[in-house]
């Protein structure tokens, strides 16, 4: 089945990118995820403040800087993966560098597309 791990870094998160140790573990993390054959897919993001929010009201177009929830973890990345079951997909989430500094994963199953 497959899973997305939407990965939402706190304030701190994000300041921390430039840290070695952090740098070294999320490279340790993607080598591992996407060399067990687990990722199907997945991505980084530009920092929250490069959002741009689109919505259709009434057929007119309405353009918002920044992302649709104000909120004090933003969207920072996902992977897609493709395992067994929601406690593989947990487990997945549990490995995650971000988690270690007080960011969370969200694990939500993906739509099933025909074939």
């Amino acid at each position: 089945m497959r899973y997305a791990l939407l990965v939402y870094e706190t304030e701190a998160c994000v300041k921390g990118r430039d840290d070695p140790e952090y740098q070294a573990a999320y490279t340790a993390y993607i080598k591992a995820i996407y060399g067990s054959g687990v990722a199907v897919g997945g991505s980084g993001l530009q920092d929250a403040a490069t959002t741009t929010t689109f919505r259709l009201v009434g057929g007119e177009r309405h353009i918002q800087d920044g992302p649709f929830a104000d909120t004090k973890e933003q969207l920072a990345g996902f992977f897609l993966i493709d395992v067994p079951n929601l406690d593989k997909a947990l487990e997945w989430a549990a490995r995650c560098p971000s988690t270690a500094r007080g960011g969370i994963v969200e694990v939500r199953p993906a739509l099933e597309q025909p074939q």
